[in-house]
């Protein structure tokens, strides 16, 4: 017999259906390679509206359903572009009620849609505070053991920072715009984005840098040894539509 929370799940589920948005995609690109590496899966609404407009809609209530209906149609939607490379989708820890209860829809279209688990990333904003860090663990083991990679948005701009990764290693932690604006100018960043590069060696976790918009700022995280970027300086999200390698501003390396 189902427990609470794998009844709680199973009844947000069919709830999704009240959410009406689109995704747009924006890449993140591997200048060593000269490839996008992945694209992030962001909510628009159908006429171009903002995230914030769609998240206006989220209540407590509704969280649950909200985030299964974002895994759906990032699914849904890459598959139909034909998306053959990393696909990151954002889903709220705090939405999550059992790991492996809440997994199940994600399982079931990404099989219907024939789209390789391996090749999803789950990203969590360290904006959201975490209320319970045991939880997220959880959360985190149950997704890698589905072969799902996870990666930590927004790094540098929430409430744990560096104590979040003494509890867990995601594979990947994307450096927030607070940080790497004006890091050629400003020393603190520097150091610090050192210091962050520094332990992420040493604890085997990738590193993206987001929120490029200038050059300069670009040519310095790249001579701290930065090669994985997201920012309007490459690409800006595009509503369905997967943006080729070749419409990469790869000019401004």
């Amino acid at each position: 017999m189902p427990d609470n929370k794998d009844v709680k799940c199973s009844g947000a589920c069919a709830d999704i259906a009240q959410f009406s948005f689109v995704m747009a995609f924006q890449p993140v690109v591997d200048v060593l390679a000269r490839r996008i590496y992945a694209y992030e899966a962001l909510v628009r609404g159908h006429e171009g509206q903002s995230a914030a407009s769609v998240l206006a809609q989220v209540t407590e209530k509704n969280r649950y359903a909200f985030d299964q209906a974002c895994r759906v149609k990032a699914i849904e939607t890459a598959a139909r572009l034909g998306l053959d490379r990393r696909l990151n989708i954002n889903f709220m820890p705090n939405a999550v009620y059992h790991p492996e209860a809440c997994l199940r829809l994600t399982l079931k279209v990404a099989q219907e849609h024939k789209f390789p688990l391996d090749l999803i990333t789950f990203e969590f904003t360290e904006d959201e505070q975490i209320i319970d860090r045991a939880h997220l663990t959880s959360i985190i083991q149950t997704y890698k053991a589905h072969d799902f990679q996870t990666a930590l948005d927004d790094f540098g701009a929430g409430y744990a920072g560096l104590s979040l990764l003494a509890d867990f290693q995601p594979d990947t932690i994307k450096i927030d715009r607070c940080l790497v604006a004006n890091v050629d100018i400003e020393k603190p960043r520097q150091a610090i984005i050192a210091g962050l590069l520094r332990t992420a060696e040493m604890l085997g976790i990738a590193v993206v840098a987001e929120g490029v918009e200038r050059k300069e700022e670009l040519d310095m995280l790249l001579k701290m040894g930065i090669h994985r970027f997201q920012g309007y300086l490459f690409a800006r999200p595009s509503i369905e539509r997967l943006i080729p390698d070749g419409e990469i501003n790869w000019q401004v390396l």
